[in-house]
């Protein structure tokens, strides 16, 4: 076949997927409907996983199954703003990884609203100024972030996802390496990078800005100089990547939590969160933790935080493998609460792949 002739294909093949894809949108129209009527949800995203793996499975190439997700993310993104545009808050300024981990999540069909720290995340949920939020909880290499945890203290608001985004940072710069004058950078990504720093521009003056977005810009204006960010930051202030994943750590990588009103139903691949407390005695969190062995329920996190009402006591947080709906959660649940205070189920929700 000819160029000609190639090309003349891939245009009738994007004709009938043109045709499929407002088809598409027109079901999706029409769940839309019903789901008003019937005040459900517009995200679900148990049923958003379904797609994916179905999908993954089916999948024979020569698209990735990391592609394939990618661009079935946009579609299910506008199919689901026909219904309803989602409105997503998340901590701010744009160009952080919490907006990225929001635009992951949810694509680029929503409108996404940066806000001043996580507890105005929470806020602007529970005031119904958002429909939902988009938090870190757990940094690979970091460890948990407290805030996000304090929070679900003081709301109803229940985690109804979760994702994980890769900690990849850029070097960006409007001139080549070698003619670089300054590093703007956050304190974060300076002590992540500072090994590959420290090996490719010894000596070079560091500032120190606040986010990874602002140091995009810092760049932009300073045609001297370059900045540590990631890659939405670097797409969205259109600073040139000279340098790319220049983290010490390939492996590090946040865990983010969409906070809302869902109660998604089980996929066969799940996780529960929740927090407790128990009575100040010798054993008594050894056999409240007992009740997840008894019932063979895997857990996968534990943190402890301080009341901050008496001193000397903590509620606990712990994920476990598992619906709420499963037998085995629900009977471990059962003996926990036994042996607790009080427990309370953050969410049970699909597991991230």
């Amino acid at each position: 076949m000819t160029l000609h002739d190639l090309r003349k294909e891939i245009d009738q093949i994007d004709e009938q997927i043109l045709q499929l894809l407002n088809r598409r949108a027109q079901l999706a129209q029409q769940i839309g409907t019903m789901k008003v009527r019937s005040r459900a949800q517009f995200f679900t995203p148990e049923r958003e996983q379904q797609i994916y793996r179905r999908l993954m499975q089916l999948n024979k190439g020569p698209l990735s199954n990391q592609q394939l997700r990618a661009i079935f993310r946009e579609i299910i993104s506008a199919a689901r703003a026909l219904e309803k545009p989602l409105v997503i808050a998340y901590w701010g300024p744009p160009g952080t990884f919490s907006h990225q981990a929001g635009v992951s999540k949810f694509g680029n069909s929503s409108e996404f609203v940066p806000v001043d720290s996580i507890q105005d995340v929470f806020h602007e949920v529970e005031r119904s100024s958002a429909d939902y939020g988009v938090v870190p909880v757990e940094n690979s290499t970091a460890g948990v972030i407290p805030e996000t945890l304090d929070q679900f203290m003081h709301t109803n608001l229940k985690i109804c996802s979760e994702l994980y985004v890769p900690i990849a940072y850029y070097l960006v710069s409007q001139t080549t390496l070698e003619h670089v004058r300054r590093v703007y950078t956050g304190a974060q990504p300076r002590e992540q990078c500072k090994q590959w720093l420290r090996q490719h521009l010894p000596g070079i003056e560091i500032v120190e800005v606040s986010t990874t977005a602002r140091a995009a810009e810092m760049a932009k204006q300073d045609p001297e100089s370059a900045a540590v960010t990631n890659l939405l930051a670097a797409q969205m202030y259109e600073v040139p990547i000279i340098c790319e994943h220049i983290e010490d750590n390939p492996h590090n990588r946040t865990r983010f939590l969409v906070i809302g009103y869902n109660e998604p139903e089980p996929t066969g691949k799940d996780k529960t969160s929740l927090m407790f407390s128990v009575h100040n005695r010798p054993g008594a969190l050894f056999r409240a933790m007992a009740a997840f062995e008894m019932y063979n329920v895997n857990m996968t996190m534990i943190e402890s935080r301080p009341t901050k009402l008496v001193p000397g006591e903590y509620i606990f947080y712990v994920d476990v493998q598992g619906h709420i709906k499963d037998a085995p959660v629900a009977k471990a649940l059962t003996a926990l609460r036994e042996r607790s205070l009080y427990v309370t189920v953050l969410g049970s929700y699909p597991e991230a792949e």
